[in-house]
């Protein structure tokens, strides 16, 4: 999920990331020199198939429950997949925008035009969305347009930051797996991340597979917070690698509650459901906060950050060496 934040967070991050980097390299990839290797070109089936990505993803699952502990009420807003989709459809919108265009970058005429092709949100869904970020300064009227109703919206430092930052954390968890580089080089050139992105949002809203997850996942991910909470979960066991079928972890449905700002109820609830579905379970002895999540959760979870690393790594190759083609496809 992106997440916005603050001001100074970058700074903290990188001091952060540089520290869990190095930690995590040492563990997952040896004592290799990470300037030396070439990552190579990323497949959702050649993902699945390393035998350390399910490893990695908890590490990056963990990076982003760290941010978001910094920035709960601000990262409640995009936390749940819908709202994920058209955030990251919003920015691509702004970064594609032509100043000499004054029907370009974000207006809600044009978002909902994304949300129709998609099919990733309603009418009403978007609208709102965007008088929410409005309300919460994340956007601001910029500058053109023929009217001031036409006028579009640019995102605010905070959200600036926000996107550079998970795009960042994306890069690090990449950088995990095969020992590249690619988190330096997004900071040494910031157009990196400025090419990439509209990349990875049109990619992603015209994959069925990211905008449909599997129904285990769906179960997480189209509730409030449940994207989040799904992370947590994958994030809490020693090993994601199934023993009969099962991943035990240890969890308070409470605190989940009080963590991620929604109600005991609606916790239950998601918890209920995906009992229901047989996807996680309590232990036979009663052991209070003791739950397995099924191999078959796991699997599906997998499968879905699959698709999304593998269009990131691809994003981020292409636009490494890319020169801006006025030409090309836009988001919209």
């Amino acid at each position: 999920m992106s997440i916005a934040l603050g001001h100074g967070v970058s700074d903290a991050f990188g001091a952060w990331r540089d520290r869990e980097h190095a930690q995590q390299m040492q563990r997952l990839a040896g004592t290799e020199d990470a300037e030396r290797k070439t990552p190579p070109a990323y497949t959702v089936d050649a993902l699945l198939q390393n035998p350390r990505f399910l490893e990695v993803l908890q590490a990056g699952a963990r990076t982003l429950i760290s941010i978001n502990d910094l920035f709960p009420r601000v990262a409640r807003l995009v936390a749940a997949h819908q709202k994920w989709m058209l955030t990251q459809a919003a920015y691509a919108l702004h970064l594609e925008r032509d100043r000499d265009n004054a029907d370009s970058g974000i207006t809600a005429a044009r978002l909902l035009k994304i949300m129709r092709e998609t099919g990733a949100a309603s009418r009403n869904t978007a609208t709102a969305f965007l008088a929410e970020l409005i309300a919460y300064k994340l956007l601001r009227p910029a500058n053109g347009g023929r009217t001031k109703r036409t006028r579009p919206l640019e995102p605010t430092e905070i959200s600036e930051n926000a996107m550079r930052l998970w795009f960042r954390t994306q890069m690090s968890t990449l950088d995990l797996l095969d020992g590249g580089s690619r988190v330096r080089r997004v900071e040494a050139d910031p157009t990196i991340f400025e090419r990439a992105q509209p990349r990875v949002a049109k990619r992603l809203l015209s994959d069925a597979r990211w905008t449909q997850p599997s129904e285990g996942v769906a179960i997480f991910v189209w509730s409030e917070s449940g994207g989040v909470i799904l992370d947590d979960l994958m994030a809490r066991a020693p090993s994601l690698l199934a023993v009969n079928g099962k991943v035990w972890i240890d969890v308070s449905l409470a605190r989940l509650a009080e963590r991620y700002l929604i109600s005991n109820t609606h916790i239950r609830r998601l918890f209920a459901r995906a009992e229901a579905a047989g996807l996680i379970g309590k232990g036979d002895d009663g052991a209070r906060g003791r739950y397995w999540l099924s191999s078959r959760l796991v699997e599906e979870y997998a499968a879905w950050e699959a698709v999304k690393f593998e269009a990131l790594a691809d994003a981020f190759d292409q636009s490494v060496v890319a020169v801006p083609d006025p030409t090309a496809p836009r988001i919209s």
